[in-house]
Formats: C-alpha cells, structure tokens, sequence
C-alpha cells in the first residue's frame, strides 16, 4: 500500500535536500575551506548528508513510491535556492550550513510532527545535528574574532538567507499542497496557529544567529 501523498512529497523534499546539501557542502570543502582540517571537518559533515539521503531513498522505495519522481518535485526551487545563496567566502557558507538549513530543517520537523511515528522517528534521524553546529558557530566566531567588522555582514548574509529559504517554502508549499496540509494539520487550522509557528521557527533562528556572535 502506498503511503499518501504528502508524505512522499515530505520525504522526497527532504530526500533531494540531504542530496543537495551533500553536493554543496563538497563543493564548499574543495573551494573555500581555509585549511585541510576545515576541509576535512566538511566534508566529514557531507558524507553524513549523504548517508541521510540514502535512508530516505530506501525509505521511499519500501512506500511503493519511486524516489527520482518524489524529489523531482523539488528540483528546481532548491537549485534556485543554492544558487541564489551561493557563498562567496568560508564564513558565509559556514553561516549557510547553519542558519539557511536550520530554517529549512525546523520547518520539516514541524510538518513531520503528527506523522505516523515510524515516519515521524526517521525524520528526527535525518535532521539530527551530527556536530554541524558546534563546527559553524565555533568557525563563524573564530572569524569574526580575527575581523569584528564581518560580524555586521554576516547579519546581513543571515537575514538574506532567511528571506530566501522562506520564499522557498511559499513556493514548494503552493506547488505542492499535500505537503503544505501537513504543515496546516500540524499546527493547527487556524491563521493563529501559522502564526505561532513561524515564531517558533524565528526564535530559533534568533537562537542561532545569539550562538554565532552576530
């Protein structure tokens, strides 16, 4: 029996997402990590993107639901995404890693939250933290201790990447409205309870933004 169609779309955006943040975070390690310990920390980070892509792709396929066709939905908005946030030195993609994904993450979480609890549980496997946090705020500080004045562009970076995540989600929302009923059912029905959700995910994200130094 195949499971219904907002849960694929919800796996299949989270499949390609993982995916992405594989390709990027490669791409970030090759090109703009300082060091050969930074590149090295990166793409350690990376592999486990990768082996989170994996899980949901085999999940997928015990659905009954064909992988390829669940992410391809999402292909084009998260391509945009990368490259209209495409980081131009180490210290913007450490912030993308952290504050561009962690949105994007809460918001999945938050869908997956009255899931059947098989799903529910591989959806908290793949959005774990796996040191991706630590690994950012401890080089965004680093960087900004070495130059105070990146602080102020890095905010700015910040709230771009914000801004742009959450046009994503408008427009993977709109495109797909299976996924965005599970967003709806999750937190309620009422604009009340949208609202409340999107002040979960700001503070979060303030909490962020307070842990980096910016």
């Amino acid at each position: 029996m195949k499971e219904s169609p907002g849960v694929v779309d919800l796996l299949g955006v989270l499949a390609y997402a993982e995916l992405s943040a594989y390709a990027r975070m490669t791409e970030d390690a090759a090109t703009l990590a300082p060091s050969l310990a930074d590149r090295a920390a990166l793409s350690e980070l990376a592999v486990t993107e990768y082996a989170h892509f994996r899980l949901l792709r085999d999940r997928l396929a015990e659905l009954g639901a064909d992988p390829d066709e669940a992410m391809s939905p999402f292909v084009a908005a998260l391509d945009a995404w990368h490259a209209q946030t495409r980081p131009a030195n180490w210290l913007q993609a450490l912030v993308k890693t952290y504050v561009g994904d962690g949105i994007a993450l809460d918001f999945y979480r938050e869908a997956s939250r009255h899931l059947d609890p098989s799903i529910a549980k591989l959806v908290d496997e793949v959005l774990v933290d796996e040191g991706r946090s630590q690994f950012a705020v401890e080089g965004v500080r680093a960087g900004i201790g070495a130059d105070p004045t990146a602080g102020a562009r890095l905010a700015l970076w910040a709230r771009r990447l914000v801004g742009e995540a959450l046009s994503q989600a408008q427009q993977v929302a709109a495109a797909r409205p299976e996924l965005a009923l599970l967003v709806v059912e999750s937190v309620g029905e009422g604009q009340a309870d949208i609202s409340r959700l999107f002040a979960k995910l700001t503070e979060e994200h303030g909490k962020r933004m307070a842990a980096m130094g910016i």
